[in-house]
């Protein structure tokens, strides 16, 4: 996929289902183990799921089996005051990031997952040690004054996750979350989920990291200013993530379609990675059925991207750090669900009858 991308190009790629006889083993696996049926709950189906994404009965995400692609970007939006803190930030964050020293490299380090963070706009001329160079440019456009980035910089950008994916499965890795970083972003993720659900624009933006009230109706107001002068809730998805979006969620939307491309898992995040899900679902049909949900956030957009998604995440803690701290944890619990799996004990192996299911 090397070279200049195109949105013909895009619309190209096929996705295939992932295998449902697979996942019907899984379940029957499961149905074989020395415990209540269901007694896993919703990690028997999710564990069915990833190995029909992986096409085998056999799962294996433990070890060096796991990473984090963490898209980091700035968004100039910014420059509108939406956010407590400026785009130094940003880069503070992707440096520690690089250091392993960020939330979500202790997380992941805990694990045994890598974390690999990408630069795909930080608003810094030249490369940054540690991180993965994969700029398309200096951070977007203010969207407040114009369109945040042209297509062809998303494309580019989609086409950088599709190739991170595809470069993680060569590589061995079997499970990938997701993870962002870039001050600004609840913005942009809430202007798209208001155009791509049509919705009120309240009702799918919060405080980010901590507004104020006054801040909080200034930063819907300009949401909602935008998304009427662009029309936006007739739009395109392309168009959408082009005038609104960030070079993060497209990156994001990239690293799902490339995981329904390249059958690989991918643990979303928050309400970031939710909605460059959405964005990818709505741009490539049948992306979702690649997508692992993680957490419940405190953004108000999770609650209508998850029913639109058809996903149904585990934990329910009202985090909202961000990072891929969510998938991370999510990683770690499917680990402890898979260990039951992989070394079951069967009805047969303590000599009882096994229950049978009537329903």
């Amino acid at each position: 996929m090397a070279g200049k991308h195109t949105t013909k190009e895009l619309k190209k790629l096929k996705i295939d289902a992932p295998d449902e006889k697979i996942r019907k083993k899984v379940l029957a696996n499961w149905d074989h183990v020395a415990k209540p049926l269901d007694g896993m709950g919703r990690f028997e189906s999710l564990t069915a799921q990833i190995g029909a994404i992986l096409g085998t009965d056999t799962i294996e995400i433990s070890g060096n089996q796991k990473a984090v692609i963490i898209m980091c970007a700035d968004n100039g939006i910014v420059e509108e005051g939406v956010s407590q803190s400026g785009q130094e930030v940003t880069l503070a964050v992707v440096k520690n990031m690089a250091k392993k020293q960020s939330s979500v490299g202790k997380m992941a380090a805990k694990i045994g997952a890598d974390t690999i963070p990408v630069d795909i706009g930080v608003s810094l001329q030249g490369k940054i040690q540690g991180v993965l160079d994969r700029k398309i440019r200096c951070g977007t456009r203010n969207f407040r004054k114009e369109p945040a980035m042209t297509q062809e910089e998303s494309v580019r950008a989609i086409f950088t996750g599709i190739e991170m994916v595809k470069d993680c499965r060569q590589k061995g890795y079997r499970i990938l979350a997701t993870g962002e970083m870039g001050i600004g972003n609840t913005t942009t993720s809430s202007a798209v989920a208001a155009a791509l659900l049509d919705c009120d624009v309240a009702e799918v933006t919060g405080r980010g990291a901590g507004l104020s009230d006054e801040k909080l109706i200034q930063k819907q107001r300009i949401i909602a200013e935008a998304v009427e002068k662009y029309q936006l809730r007739s739009a395109e998805p392309m168009q959408v993530l082009c005038t609104v979006g960030g070079l993060d969620i497209a990156g994001l939307a990239g690293v799902c379609i490339g995981g329904a491309l390249f059958h690989i898992p991918i643990v979303l995040d928050g309400v970031i990675s939710m909605v460059a899900a959405l964005a990818a679902e709505r741009i490539m049909p049948g992306t979702k059925s690649y997508l692992i949900p993680s957490h419940r956030g405190k953004e108000p957009a999770v609650e209508k991207l998850m029913t639109v998604l058809e996903l149904e995440p585990v934990i329910d803690a009202s985090m909202a750090l961000g990072e891929g701290t969510g998938a991370v944890m999510m990683m770690a619990l499917l680990d402890m669900a898979l260990c039951i799996y992989n070394n079951r004990t069967t009805f047969s192996d303590i000599a009882i009858a096994q229950y049978e299911r009537f329903v």
